[in-house]
């Protein structure tokens, strides 16, 4: 309780200040205020540059940019002015010259209507269409609704068709081939990824996501958690006058049923937003596995087949309200609701043989039969204050994450001898409960000031309070009925985290270059405790990470940024509990209590070259890691096997990573990703063999076509190169998409077919060894997929329709 009333109070005097300021400054300091907007479909321009200046002598005296809304305000010294309003593909507006006589004088442009500029237009929307790449100092944003593959998705299909990102079948998320990426929800960690990581976002629909931000090097600002870099997705929310949004409904084969709403209300100073989706899916997966055990003088070989399917039915809701105060001035509350319930059905076959596959000693069928209830609760409450001067903000947020899942399973597992005869006095029936609880506060204070022309300062304040626990009981029938609970499987786990940060930035920019140096400090403490054993782990550590960022820009459109930051992986819950998974009862899957934090130092070299018809990137980045956490596999006599995350002594890797972009005509537009790096993973503190040095890499390549009667057309293709591990290696993968989209409706509405995997062959194959096994196993989670979508938009425009009216297809 101490802890949420800290955190509650620290937000309203926060609050509280900064409206007092606000309201002092306002009294004090005159200004200009107006809005942007497209002259014809009058949808707001965000992002239009404003420049205010003196007459005498054209004198540059402040500037700003419009925000989401088209809005824009600047404040300024008394005396006379006129506006310079200008967008990229539109013609420059000047206002009239306007005096500012008086303190607390307001003067109102109005609404400025800009008019496209013809020709330039087309270019400018066509660039639009596409998952369009922007570039700041510190990240990469991808504007992801014009992916036709995303169309039916879910959100982690959207990550699939990201440049630098990979999706396992299972869900797992990999930034630059490093599974250790930070996935945040709108800037703030969220339930949907937090005990499942990135497979949580297989229950988020597309529809509700705006972008994908991709950190390769993050600066002080972000938590230093995550040492790939930082992927932040963020859902859509429009401020748009009166009402707007978008509906769009969803079937597809395998079963893929669901419809999702984005809906928007703005009047006056309140600005109403909702998203809500459901989803009702039925996937199937398969899996085999190859083992050899070999004992002193026998082979024992397991022969192993998976089938199942997996039918889950999602609810996600997030809404909320934005109050302005004014233009400068908004609070913003929101609240998100996701709940799933799923059925896992699963049939696995082991068949056991002795030396050669000739002799075959006996076959079990076992059967997993689960059901999951995954409740989701997450509330926030967001202050932002701009003050005067271009960049001058201050940010205030209090979020509460809850979340819950009941996982409620039966297994039955048949022995058969090899001529078919069960052996019914062997057969087993099983049960296991596993109830996950969170609880989490999280409390952010931002800073920004201007310093000097173009520099700035940051800095912010964050605490985190974080509860997480993990109830397990696993039961077996005995001969007299009755259930009593398998040894080492009941116990009650607890996770209890509390995070302390601050940091500092300071930048400038001259002509051509821009810099900035970054510190933030952090204390961690952490303790898990197994109840019924009291077995207690306490975890409390200071670290200092600091972070630099340089950009230079050079002639004929070429820049260059250099970066450098350090970066942690605290083991979290699901590395440190030791509760096993029992789905399986030849392959089991734990946590590990005793694991420590690896750290990393990460350095990237880039290059940005623009031209008329496209763009190209490079980088160049080095990774070094100590005490790097890895899953390593174990196989005892009998060929059970368990995988659980031990630390290494190290990991060096480095990589060149190219992203391009080309349109070789208005109406054909090309993107290619190519990511080549090198590993050299130390884990000889383990054992004298284990250690892995490998070269890979992995490609993606896109063409959309533009073509006549408002129908386009998306081919993707993926590459992954086989890598080895320090076990052993992963097999290569190759798999393809192709999307078909069509305006109908008078462009207001939109069919999107789409086929995932066209081929079938997006499956994970691995091999792995140890002194007394060899594994091999091949798994596909997920099958082929078709989906089709219609999507309608209420008082939204489709932009990119109007570029169809000038070049196609000859």
């Amino acid at each position: 309780m101490n802890k949420k009333i800290f955190l509650v109070t620290g937000f309203l005097v926060t609050i509280l200040l900064l409206r007092i300021n606000a309201f002092s400054q306002a009294a004090t300091t005159p200004s200009v205020k107006g809005r942007v907007v497209d002259a014809i479909s009058l949808s707001p321009l965000s992002h239009a540059s404003i420049r205010i200046i003196k007459p005498d002598g054209n004198k540059l005296v402040n500037g700003g940019l419009s925000n989401d809304s088209g809005y824009f305000s600047v404040q300024l010294p008394t005396g006379k002015y006129f506006a310079e309003i200008e967008f990229m593909g539109y013609t420059k507006f000047r206002s009239k010259e306007f005096s500012l006589a008086t303190t607390g004088t307001v003067h109102d442009l109005g609404t400025i209507s800009l008019q496209p500029i013809s020709g330039i237009l087309d270019e400018v929307i066509v660039q639009a269409e596409k998952s369009s790449m922007q570039l700041s100092l510190d990240k990469k944003v991808f504007n992801v609704g014009k992916d036709l593959a995303n169309a039916g998705g879910t959100a982690s299909d959207i990550l699939t068709n990201i440049p630098s990102v990979s999706v396992d079948a299972e869900g797992g998320v990999k930034l630059r081939g490093s599974d250790n990426v930070r996935i945040l929800i709108d800037g703030k960690p969220s339930g949907m990824v937090s005990i499942k990581g990135g497979s949580g976002l297989q229950q988020l629909q597309a529809s509700m996501v705006e972008r994908v931000e991709i950190i390769t090097n993050p600066s002080a600002r972000y938590e230093a958690e995550g040492m790939a870099g930082i992927i932040n997705i963020v859902l859509k929310k429009e401020t748009k006058q009166g009402f707007n949004g978008t509906v769009e409904l969803v079937t597809g084969t395998p079963t893929n049923l669901g419809a999702a709403f984005n809906l928007n209300y703005r009047h006056r100073k309140i600005n109403f937003f909702l998203n809500y989706g459901i989803a009702y899916r039925k996937q199937p997966y398969r899996g085999s596995q190859y083992q050899e055990v070999y004992g002193t003088d026998t082979v024992s070989i397991l022969k192993q087949t998976n089938n199942g399917t997996f039918t889950g039915f999602n609810n996600n809701i997030r809404g909320g309200l934005d109050y302005y105060f004014t233009e400068k001035s908004i609070l913003t509350a929101s609240y998100l609701n996701r709940r799933s319930k799923g059925n896992r059905l699963t049939n696995i076959r082991y068949e056991d043989y002795l030396n050669s596959l000739s002799d075959l000693k006996g076959i079990s069928l076992r059967t997993q039969d689960e059901d999951e209830t995954e409740p989701n609760s997450e509330y926030s409450l967001n202050f932002k204050q701009t003050l005067p001067g271009k960049g001058h903000e201050l940010v205030a947020e209090l979020k509460y994450l809850n979340y819950w899942e009941n996982s409620d399973q039966l297994f039955t597992q048949r022995f058969f001898q090899p001529n078919g005869t069960e052996n019914a006095g062997k057969a087993l029936l099983e049960k296991s409960l596993n109830d996950e609880y969170e609880d989490q506060w999280l409390f952010q204070v931002d800073y920004t000031k201007p310093i000097a022309a173009e520099g700035k300062f940051e800095t912010g304040f964050r605490s985190s309070f974080r509860d997480m626990v993990n109830d397990y009981l696993v039961t077996r029938q005995g001969s007299g009925g009755s259930f009593e609970p398998v040894p080492g499987l009941d116990n009650i786990f607890d996770y209890n985290e509390n995070i302390l940060a601050a940091y500092g930035i300071l930048g400038n920019k001259t002509k051509r270059l821009s810099y900035q140096g970054g510190l933030r400090a952090e204390w961690t403490d952490v303790t898990t405790t197994l109840r019924k054993t009291a077995e207690v782990n306490p975890r409390k550590y200071m670290n200092v990470f600091p972070s630099a960022h340089l950009s230079v820009d050079l002639e004929k459109e070429n820049a260059i940024q250099f970066s450098y930051s350090r970066r942690v992986r605290r083991p979290f819950y699901n590395d440190l509990s030791p509760y096993v998974t029992f789905s399986d009862s030849r392959n089991f899957f734990s946590g590990n209590p005793d694991l420590d934090p690896e750290y990393s130092n990460l350095m990237e070299l880039g290059h940005l070259k623009t031209f008329d018809k496209g763009s190209f990137t490079s980088a160049i980045y080095y990774r070094n890691t100590k005490d790097k956490i890895d899953r390593i596999r174990t196989v005892d006599a009998e060929g059970n096997a368990i995988t659980k995350p031990q630390n290494l002594q190290s990991e060096n890797a480095m990589g060149l990573e190219f992203t391009g972009g080309y349109n070789p005509r208005q109406w054909w537009k090309m993107d290619l990703n190519l990511n080549f790096f090198y590993s050299d993973i130390d884990g000889t503190n383990l054992l004298p063999d284990f250690r892995a040095s490998t070269y890979s890499w992995f490609a993606r390549q896109t063409s959309r076509f533009i073509l006549p009667r408002n129908l386009d057309i998306q081919v993707r293709t993926n590459y992954e190169a086989p890598q080895k591990t320090v076990q052993g290696r992963r097999k290569g993968m190759f798999f393809a998409d192709i999307s078909f989209s069509k305006d109908i409706l008078k462009e207001r509405g939109t069919i999107n077919l789409n086929i995932m995997d066209v081929f079938n062959s997006r499956r994970t194959r691995t091999v792995n060894r140890g002194d007394n096994f060899y594994t091999e196993g091949d798994f596909q989670f997920r099958r082929r997929q078709l989906n089709l979508s219609f999507s309608y938009r209420i008082r939204q425009t489709k932009q990119a329709a109007k570029a169809r009216k000038t070049e196609l297809p000859e």
